[in-house]
């Protein structure tokens, strides 16, 4: 797929009610530096260790697990994470948490139930600015995605004509010579309809001929 990159850059989220003692909070310190370096394993099992040793349990240290599990490529636990801090009555945070999975979904090409994430993190929080870019990217290339499946399956089959034409193109093209080609395959298209399945390759000498005429 070679849509623009979905975006994750989420921070942890350190609530206050974390900050009990002053050995949790130097823990705590030391879970979020480990992040902020990139050392997403170290901060996985700083993070961990706040659950372990301190028994915090917590929405927010589900989404930062789910942080420190995608960024070391752990992504099964960081859809676990994520699903789990969803559930969070602080809509905002589930928000997050439900873009957080589309990204996991859409990477493994899951595409529609992404889509159904990102949908859901809006509509707990209208204003989160990054699943509505995910949506709106997500949305947009299915739609092209099934426009140019469709144009496929109706395409008809090449005649002979057309794909003595095609032939004679692709020399053109081997020569440069993308304005001839296109000029060929315009004619040949008004001579057969069958021509038009190779409206993608038709398609793709205008964009070059515009250019090469600017």
């Amino acid at each position: 797929m070679n849509w623009a990159k979905l975006v994750i850059g989420i921070l942890l989220l350190i609530p206050s009610s974390w900050t009990i003692n002053s050995k949790m909070n130097a823990a705590i310190d030391v879970a979020a530096e480990s992040y902020a370096n990139g050392e997403y394993e170290q901060s996985l099992q700083n993070h961990l260790a706040l659950q372990e040793q301190f028994g915090i349990q917590s929405s927010e240290l589900d989404f930062d697990l789910g942080l420190s599990s995608q960024n070391s490529e752990k992504l099964e636990e960081a859809s676990g994470f994520y699903d789990k801090a969803s559930i969070s009555p602080d809509a905002v945070l589930a928000s997050f948490a439900f873009n957080q999975g589309g990204v996991l979904l859409g990477n493994k090409k899951e595409y529609e139930v992404a889509l159904s994430k990102f949908k859901t993190a809006l509509i707990k929080d209208p204003l989160n600015e990054v699943a509505r870019h995910n949506y709106e990217l997500l949305a947009r290339w299915l739609k092209r995605d099934e426009e140019r499946k469709n144009q496929e399956q109706n395409q008809p089959e090449p005649s002979e004509f057309a794909k003595r034409k095609k032939a004679e193109a692709d020399r053109l093209v081997e020569q440069f010579r993308f304005k001839d080609a296109l000029n060929l395959m315009t004619d040949a298209l008004e001579q057969d309809p069958t021509v038009a399945a190779y409206q993608e390759f038709i398609t793709h000498l205008q964009e070059v001929t515009e250019i090469n005429e600017k």
